[in-house]
């Protein structure tokens, strides 16, 4: 079901998974700059969370509703996002909460995890830095929350190799992929398939996402 929810920003887009049974926790995720809720990592978390009782929503920001081709600065993203959350969270009251997204999508939810009430942060291929610029660190984003982060990350990102980030506290935890890059995918010749790739993604994500808000 797709819901449209107006943002200071223009209006944004909800596609919600339901959970299967009782639910347990909502995950709130948006897209990176350069795609949008079809990428493969973002459908595959929405197929295999739901049956374990984990909502999914699917969060479209403005510009892409609106049919734009480029994103707006990290500001307007916010302002974009933070309303969905609410609406959400009125939705779905005393339901835990982890917010999450790829890339851009990734940034703004470790820059507004706090303040949405979130108890967790999932970052998918988190742009810890501008392809060949490591000197532009934007680890200051993935920290500042303060709350329990998982991060993907693939072996070949050119926005940030999992060997490039920094020393992380206890609350985050990094899952890095064997292969893949910025959108988590590999040569043919790679010895996972985007199958099993992608599995390797739901099946630690979905764990750590019932841990998480059940503590």
């Amino acid at each position: 079901m797709r819901t449209i929810v107006p943002t200071p920003a223009g209006d944004a887009a909800v596609t919600l998974r339901a959970a299967e049974g009782p639910p347990r926790a909502l995950l709130a995720l948006g897209h990176g700059a350069g795609g949008g809720i079809e990428s493969a990592d973002l459908q595959a978390l929405a197929e295999a969370l739901p049956p374990r009782g984990i909502a999914v929503a699917l969060v479209e920001q403005p510009w892409r509703v609106a049919g734009r081709k480029v994103a707006p600065a990290p500001k307007t993203l916010d302002a974009g996002w933070l309303p969905v959350v609410a609406a959400l969270t009125a939705q779905f009251p005393g339901l835990p909460l982890i917010v999450g997204g790829r890339s851009a999508g990734a940034r703004v939810a470790c820059r507004t995890g706090a303040a949405s009430g979130a108890a967790a942060v999932l970052a998918l291929a988190f742009p810890l830095h501008p392809p060949g610029k490591p000197e532009r660190s934007r680890a200051d984003e993935l920290l500042s929350s303060n709350l329990p982060t998982l991060i993907v990350q693939g072996a070949t990102d050119p926005f940030g190799t999992p060997a490039e980030f920094p020393d992380l506290p206890p609350t985050h935890r990094l899952l890095a992929l064997p292969q893949g890059n910025h959108s988590f995918t590999a040569p043919k010749s790679a010895p996972l398939t985007p199958t099993a790739l992608l599995a390797l993604i739901t099946t630690t994500v979905t764990p750590w996402a019932l841990t998480t808000t059940s503590t």
